[in-house]
């Protein structure tokens, strides 16, 4: 599928800068597909539902990591974290002082072909882009000479380490002191999600004023821990009947279960675990849906400025999770895992003059894709090296084929295909596997890998070749 016959508008633009479309990456941090628009019919999400019926989305979009730093690694390069240095939080803080002898990140790279690149929230792991003590170290930028403009808006919170982690009032995390979850009564910018969302619609405004392109990515918080935001959203899931936990018991045999150390190490319980405790488990997921809420009410806000602006037939629109979570499935909180939970995530994709919009694509997807699936919409050339491939296919024909996803985490990968997933330990004296069959309705259950040797080697074999 050509440029020029799936984006017609575009198509009669010539290449100068100004007349590029502009891009807006939403990054929502802990998002499992829990939207209504996904299939999740309980959960209030009408901004990022109108953006699933005006693009497409994509319902099989995996992951390469099931953490926040190893993941954005991915979107922001283009590249599989193929050595241990890539797989954690500290990814792209691990390359910083390689920048300019290697492939340019994907910002970088639109910065050099012409667009005005700002970065607000938690886009990089670190919210505003800087390491160092509080996060707010200028001499340790995380990704050098990718952003015009990286900004963590940090008030009333003391930097942006307190605010990734904030309470209402200006309060942060203490361990095994704050509550996992909290509702106080006010506006938006009760917490820092709001602060975030004002900044990105003053950034907004500014570019709309520019005459080259803009790339704006915008990394909102929630719902990350701690489960925290205006009350108002926990208000809209007061009776409310859940769903059941799908498969709530512990995996037995060698599985990438772990103890949900985050989720049970950093907050206060008061004694109770959602794991045994059914009126606990309940109240933890109303918290995580009333904070995918207030996501979406700051997805509304950037949405209707960019139509207000007038920007909205121009711009891509991305919206992305960085990985999945467990919500008790596995008997786990958190992510961490290589189950199906820990890496699907929500893949949104709206552009320009796309033909079938609003119907949903359930080919499988990689967060990889994304790079080069922008520089085909956009026509900036493709750097060699990428992992991933265009969807600008997908986004023509939403039935058009995917190929399978990879992830991985420490010194374990998976492969997901289809009908199966496999995932392997790289134990000190031996390889293992775990193959399950996502034909039925197991979910991950029932390990496989003795009963189908033939299939856990053929789906080896190709595992190796895309981890090359």
């Amino acid at each position: 599928m050509s440029f020029k016959s799936l984006f017609l508008p575009l198509a009669l633009l010539s290449t100068a800068f100004a007349e590029k479309p502009n891009i807006l990456l939403i990054c929502v941090d802990d998002l499992r597909p829990e939207l209504k628009s996904f299939g999740a019919n309980y959960i209030h999400s009408p901004a990022m539902d109108s953006l699933v019926a005006s693009g497409r989305a994509f319902t099989r979009h995996y992951v390469q990591a099931p953490t926040c730093g190893a993941s954005r690694y991915v979107l922001l390069t283009g590249k599989y974290g193929v050595v241990q240095g890539l797989r954690g939080n500290n990814a792209l803080a691990s390359v910083a002082k390689d920048a300019d002898k290697q492939p340019h990140s994907m910002p970088r790279h639109f910065r050099e072909n012409g667009y005005r690149t700002v970065s607000i929230g938690k886009v990089s792991h670190y919210p505003g882009g800087l390491g160092g003590k509080g996060w707010s170290d200028p001499e340790k930028p995380e990704m050098p000479g990718a952003w015009d403009i990286s900004l963590m808006p940090t008030d009333p919170w003391e930097n942006p380490e307190v605010a990734m982690h904030s309470y209402a009032g200006g309060k942060g995390r203490e361990r095994g002191v704050t509550p996992v979850n909290e509702h106080v009564d006010g506006d938006d910018l009760t917490y820092t999600d709001g602060w975030i969302t004002r900044e990105s619609l003053k950034q907004m405004e500014e570019l709309s004023g520019k005459d080259e392109p803009f790339f704006l990515a915008v990394g909102l918080m929630k719902p990350h821990l701690p489960f925290a935001c205006p009350k108002k959203y926990l208000d809209l899931y007061e009776g409310v009947e859940l769903p059941p936990i799908s498969h709530p018991e512990k995996p037995e045999g060698l599985t990438t279960w772990h103890s949900s150390g985050e989720f049970f190490g950093r907050y206060f319980h008061a004694d109770r675990d959602p794991r045994t405790d059914p009126a606990y488990a309940d109240e933890i997921r109303r918290s995580y849906a009333a904070c995918v809420s207030y996501a979406d009410a700051q997805v509304a806000q950037l949405l209707e400025r960019l139509e207000k602006l007038g920007l909205e037939e121009n711009t891509i629109v991305i919206l992305w999770g960085d990985h999945g979570y467990h919500l008790g499935e596995h008997s786990i909180y958190g992510k961490h895992s290589l189950f199906e939970e820990s890496l699907l995530a929500p893949l949104v994709i709206r552009a320009p003059g796309m033909k079938q919009s609003g119907i949903s694509s359930s080919s499988i997807t990689e967060t990889a894709d994304i790079y080069p699936t922008l520089c085909e919409l956009t026509g900036v050339p493709q750097p060699a090296g990428l992992s991933g491939e265009s969807l600008v296919a997908n986004l023509s024909d939403p039935a058009a084929p995917g190929r399978p996803a990879i992830s991985y985490a420490g010194k374990r990968e998976t492969i997901r295909t289809d009908t199966h997933r496999l995932i392997r330990h790289h134990l000190k004296d031996r390889t293992a596997f775990e193959l399950y069959d996502h034909t039925g309705s197991d979910g991950e259950i029932t390990n496989l890998a003795g009963e189908k040797p033939e299939l856990v080697q053929e789906l080896n074999a190709l595992l190796d070749e895309r981890m090359k």
